[in-house]
């Protein structure tokens, strides 16, 4: 099965191809290709490098069997952007979407078993924590939150916390807690745990797809704060 995946959840993003073996034990992606996504434009991007890429590699979005993409947390413009597009194409081609936490990709990607916490830097002196019990390839979430950074790295003492984001790597050892580098969450990465899911089922229809922000938007709480 030919899978599409994106995220456009941060300062920059990438798509990937990615080839599902269905008959293999264990579920087997080969990434066929990641192409980077430069911040700040994808609107402009995301539609025309899709179907370049599909084009490199003589495909056309009829063959594209699900989609997987990046549900947040993360910026709230380019969220909306990648989900809207993802929603269109699956809605137009009758395809299964896949709705991927960063939260628990990092967690996977640290390839650690256990209580794992994943730390992403949300701005402000916050930090977007997803706390997880991973045994095998399973992920059982625990919660994720929006904590300030004294919350987050108490939250995080008791687990394995691990992060991308060399700042916070070395704002925690500031504050005496152990965190460790994990490789950066791309597309292709996005695909292999999104083909797990759609393999037990966890698929959303285009309708059912909705951003995980954690963070409300400036609108929300301004608007709270008038009422």
């Amino acid at each position: 099965m030919l899978l599409l995946s994106t995220d456009t959840s941060g300062r920059h993003g990438s798509i990937a191809l990615a080839r599902a073996n269905e008959g293999a034990a264990g579920g087997e992606v080969e990434v066929i290709e990641v192409v980077p996504l430069a911040g700040g434009t994808f609107s402009a991007q995301l539609v025309p490098q899709i179907a370049g890429l599909l084009s490199k590699h003589s495909f056309t979005k009829n063959d594209i069997g699900a989609f997987v993409v990046a549900s947040g947390p993360g910026s709230f413009t380019g969220l909306r952007v990648g989900l809207a597009a993802i929603k269109a194409l699956a809605e137009i081609l009758g395809k299964p979407i896949a709705a991927v936490s960063l939260l628990e990709a990092s967690v996977l990607a640290g390839g650690s078993q256990g209580r794992i916490t994943a730390l992403l830097d949300a701005g402000r002196g916050e930090v977007y924590v997803g706390e997880y019990e991973v045994a095998g390839g399973s992920v059982n979430i625990l919660a994720e939150r929006l904590l300030r950074r004294e919350e987050a790295w108490a939250e995080a003492r008791g687990s394995k916390a691990v992060t991308s984001d060399n700042v916070l790597v070395a704002a925690a050892d500031a504050a005496g807690l152990t965190v460790a580098t994990i490789p950066p969450v791309d597309a292709g990465m996005l695909a292999r745990l999104g083909w797990r899911k759609i393999q037990v089922g966890e698929t959303v229809s285009p309708e059912e797809l909705e951003a995980n922000y954690i963070r409300r938007s400036d609108a929300e709480i301004f608007a709270k704060g008038s009422s």
